[in-house]
């Protein structure tokens, strides 16, 4: 398993919990969406596994490494395994799309040859190539999005978290992103996509989708999720 939760809890100051006994596993190379309603905490969730927050309780272990013992100096190392697609986009506004999308390969020091072929194979699978020189402030909403995408999976992550990676393009794209995760998810990432969107999930082979219901994940006949069952 990439991901196990172990009665995990999560509340934010002195309030009440957001997240509540999650008991959960993630297989690698697995294919999930995580849905619910508005408030349900899906991102707060996301954030737990991307390691943007800690759980107030519970054990959670990622990549065979309990988080709990973890050393502050180990999670960098973890973070570079996972790609984020975050729901406001966070592109650095005075680097044009190319080089937003490049980013990741830099900071792992990359041959710059290497990173202009990745980076340019992946502006052609967003539909961006013409778009490449563009700053973020000069894009639309779901063109953002793409460059978002394509940062997010340029270094083939072996964990990828998307919060509504479809939210802000038409059907068409949205199903072009979707074959972008799947190819990447055939690759060995396991890939975990909050969405609202049950016809994009519908439409999807091989997915195992998690809800969550009052800070609880269940799945839809309310039990708790299990591990997807791949096919041999």
């Amino acid at each position: 398993m990439i991901v196990s939760f172990e009665q995990v809890g999560l509340r934010y100051g002195t309030g009440a919990e957001v997240l509540c006994d999650l008991e959960f596993k993630l297989a690698e190379g697995g294919l999930y969406f995580l849905t619910g309603p508005s408030g349900a905490g899906k991102t707060s969730l996301l954030k737990l596994l991307y390691l943007a927050q800690r759980p107030t309780r519970g054990r959670i272990t990622l990549f065979g490494q309990p988080l709990d013992s973890l050393d502050r100096e180990a999670l960098p190392a973890l973070r570079r395994r996972i790609g984020i697609v975050y729901q406001d986009f966070r592109l650095i506004d005075h680097l044009s799309a190319y080089d937003n999308v490049a980013l990741p390969l830099r900071v792992a020091g990359h041959a710059e040859e290497d990173i202009a072929t990745a980076t340019e194979e992946m502006l052609g699978w967003v539909g961006l190539s013409d778009r490449a020189a563009a700053r973020p402030p000069t894009l639309s909403g779901g063109e953002q999005q793409r460059v978002a995408i394509a940062r997010a999976v340029i270094g083939r992550p072996d964990l990828l978290v998307a919060d509504e990676p479809t939210g802000n393009v038409d059907a068409e794209m949205a199903r072009r992103l979707m074959h972008l995760f799947g190819a990447l998810n055939r690759l060995g990432t396991t890939v975990v996509i909050a969405t609202h969107d049950i016809g994009l999930i519908g439409e999807t082979k091989g997915a195992t989708m998690i809800r969550l219901e009052k800070g609880q994940v269940v799945d839809p006949t309310g039990a708790l999720a299990h591990p997807p069952r791949r096919e041999p």
